[in-house]
């Protein structure tokens, strides 16, 4: 089953983005989410009209982050996507015709609600400050310099 990266892949992005000093295009942000430019541009729009990045155009133009980092939550850049499902599991026919299978999606429905009302908390705990500070922490614990950044950049 394929699960939905989308989530991870923009916050990745701007963990890099916040790292430059300068706009950054879509293409290297392609380049460090494995995608095209025209998805980066889509998302990035998104995150855009809801004022967690900024768009420059023109030569030396690009993406940059337009928030205080602790201020944003992964619950407001999820939101900021649309909320995609959470999760992947879901009842095998929402009107059922048998009264085994009603009993069998309200206790799945009341399951699956609380596992997404607890991951919807968890997510409004975590800031993209905090992220940035568990990847500087990373970098520390590795050895990595400011000045071999753009290595790490590459990834």
């Amino acid at each position: 089953m394929k699960r939905d990266s989308k989530l991870s892949g923009v916050l990745h992005v701007l963990l890099h983005m916040a790292e430059y000093d300068t706009p950054v295009t879509s293409e290297v942000l392609a380049r460090a989410m494995n995608t095209n430019p025209v998805v980066i541009r889509r998302i990035m729009g998104g995150l855009r009209d809801e004022g967690y990045v900024r768009s420059e155009k023109g030569h030396g133009g690009g993406w940059t982050i337009a928030c205080d980092l602790s201020q944003v939550t992964l619950r407001d850049i999820y939101t900021a996507l649309g909320s995609p499902s959470l999760l992947a599991m879901g009842n095998r026919t929402e009107m059922p015709g048998c009264i085994v299978e009603e009993a069998v999606n309200a206790a799945l429905n009341k399951a699956f609600d609380d596992a997404e009302a607890l991951l919807l908390a968890r997510f409004g705990e975590v800031t993209l400050a905090m992220l940035s500070a568990d990847f500087h922490r990373r970098l520390v614990s590795r050895g990595v310099r400011n000045q071999d950044l753009e290595t790490v950049h590459a990834s």
